[in-house]
């Protein structure tokens, strides 16, 4: 593969999502484990706040008869995977275990369901949009309805808490470890809110965010021929390169141009770069 040092995509625009058919969900924010004492809600310790795994895996809402992304579209799931299903709304992800996103996209997104890829997935629920309920109290009434049903395709993933921020700090390494994303942090009182709460807190290890590729760099020595690495330009109009992540095969076919990637990065510089920002995966569908 040949390629120039720097080829723009000209008149090319960011994806316009679907936002008026989507379902109306909650956001979380998000928060580095350098900033959780001042970015908790006013008021709050870690000792209000239930917590779980951030999963990797595809958002999903039950609204009681069907699936439905995050973008409105509906999901074809076999019918046995829904079978004995509850009857009321549940907003979860589609999960095949840590690493298993790949395996998740390709089998839920599809048409045509096949009933071998759909038996390595699990709808994990983590919330029901119940008004005028706690979180702790949504929890408990999830854990009732779900765990009774000993359904092996729908799970209520575990809340757990901490005394400190030391603790906090002992299970995310822990998650990471072992190939976890992060963890989500959920206010007791927390009441479900449409759009962005501040209560619902997501923890990780590095910050991510996507951008659209604008650009090739060639790659050298053992990746001459090959990508070595992508232009980007993000919302902002931050523009960057992304030279790690990436398998041999995606240098070989790279991210096309116009398409948006996911990154991860540890912070910023002062003119706003990304630092050590590194490849993740090309994200063209708004359910991913």
């Amino acid at each position: 593969m040949k390629l120039a040092p720097l080829t723009l995509a000209l008149t090319l625009s960011f994806p316009l999502f679907a936002q008026d058919q989507a379902p109306a969900i909650m956001q979380a924010n998000d928060l580095l484990l350098s900033s959780v004492q001042s970015d908790l809600s006013l008021n709050a310790s870690i000792n209000d706040y239930l917590i779980s795994e951030k999963l990797d895996g595809i958002r999903a809402f039950w609204d009681g008869k069907h699936f439905v992304t995050r973008s409105g579209n509906k999901l074809n799931a076999p019918e046995w995977f829904v079978q004995g299903f509850p009857s009321i709304p549940l907003d979860g992800e589609l999960w095949a275990g840590r690493s298993g996103f790949q395996h998740v996209a390709r089998t839920v997104l599809d048409t045509q369901p096949k009933d071998e890829d759909w038996q390595r997935i699990t709808f994990m629920v983590y919330d029901t949009p119940t008004p005028n309920m706690s979180f702790a109290d949504r929890y408990q009434l999830l854990h009732d309805k779900i765990t009774t049903l000993n359904h092996h395709h729908i799970q209520v993933i575990e809340q757990f808490a901490v005394d400190d921020i030391k603790q906090l700090e002992k299970r995310l390494s822990q998650t990471v470890e072992h190939g976890g994303e992060g963890l989500m942090l959920h206010h007791k009182k927390n009441h479900y809110e449409l759009g962005r709460s501040e209560q619902l807190l997501k923890l990780k290890e590095y910050q991510d965010a996507e951008a659209k590729v604008i650009g090739y760099e060639e790659g050298k020595g053992k990746y001459t021929g090959m990508m070595g690495a992508i232009w980007v330009k993000t919302a902002d109009n931050v523009t960057f390169k992304i030279g790690t992540g990436f398998k041999d095969s995606e240098r070989e076919s790279p991210p096309p141009l116009g398409s948006m990637v996911n990154y991860r990065y540890n912070g910023k510089t002062e003119k706003g770069i990304p630092r050590f920002a590194r490849f993740v995966r090309i994200r063209n569908n708004p359910d991913i």
